[in-house]
């Protein structure tokens, strides 16, 4: 595998699927194009159906699924490439393989960090170099080539995209590479989903790449709260979901789940902040006489 790439393939479903990919998030930029079929596609900021010839585009850790749940009969092909970020407001790194001139890789980062639309029309050739990286990962080249056909193919692609966004009336937006963005990504997205790890101030802050004070002044423009506050009900709104959703699960272990230290610590925020313990809430979002695990 080339240095970078982080996978290339294709599916070829000829029949619609039980399955799909739930949201999820990739460390590099991935590029799919839809050659056959129909596909649901989404990220936060729509829903599409997408039809043969549509070109995605998702950028490094941009939330998004395939299917609606389920995956049509189709033909999907992909490939992912690591540009070196784990936060927005960091530089893009290319592998040293991509060959554009440094103006046009330029332009084409600019317009990929900057602009959020997912799903763009991919044409002819498009399809063509697709078609070509595919047929090279299910036989490889006779001559033995395989590695150097899939950077001249990789490389195409990435100059095809240029020429497309270049032809669109692509909308930037400056923000999308901020500090600011990292912080709104982190609360929005990343803490919510890891409530139960070991988070104070420091951690959080390290996390978004920050010190304390600018880390704290950044989440107070966001959430109008404090930074171990928005912590709290990240914790909570984890906790109020599970105690519906598992019923089986204790409220010790729930408070645990939620990364409190122990269940009488999270029963006394939790009616604090709610009016009523775990044990009532579970009760009334459940409907009277459901069992509660104690």
């Amino acid at each position: 595998m080339l240095p970078g790439l982080k996978t290339v393939g294709f599916w070829d479903a000829s029949r619609d699927q039980d399955w799909g990919l739930d949201w999820h998030r990739n460390e590099g930029i991935e590029i799919t194009y839809l050659a056959k079929g129909s596909v649901g596609f989404a990220t936060g900021r729509g829903t599409w159906r997408l039809r043969r010839g549509d070109l995605t585009i998702t950028r490094p850790w941009q939330r998004h699924r395939v299917g609606r749940p389920s995956v049509d009969a189709c033909q999907l092909h992909w490939l992912m490439i690591d540009v070196g970020v784990r936060r927005p407001e960091q530089s893009w790194q290319w592998p040293s393989w991509i060959v554009l001139s440094e103006p046009d890789l330029a332009r084409l980062t600019n317009l990929l960090r900057h602009c959020e639309d997912p799903v763009w029309r991919g044409g002819a050739a498009m399809g063509r170099l697709f078609g070509q990286i595919g047929e090279l990962v299910r036989t490889g080249s006779p001559d033995g080539s395989r590695e150097s056909r899939l950077r001249l193919a990789i490389n195409e692609i990435l100059v095809e995209l240029l020429g497309l966004l270049e032809r669109q009336v692509v909308v930037l937006d400056d923000h999308l590479s901020t500090v600011m963005r990292t912080v709104e990504y982190f609360l929005a997205e990343e803490l919510p989903a890891q409530v139960e790890l070991d988070w104070d101030l420091d951690t959080m802050a390290a996390h978004c790449g920050l010190g304390r004070t600018r880390y704290t002044h950044y989440v107070r423009e966001i959430v109008n709260m404090p930074p171990i506050r928005y912590l709290t009900e990240c914790r909570l709104e984890r906790g109020r979901t599970l105690l519906v959703d598992r019923p089986e699960m204790s409220i010790t272990d729930i408070a645990y789940a939620c990364g409190f230290g122990s269940g009488q610590y999270f029963a006394t925020v939790f009616r604090q902040r709610s009016g009523e313990t775990p044990q009532q809430y579970r009760r009334s979002a459940r409907g009277s006489g459901a069992l509660v695990a104690l």
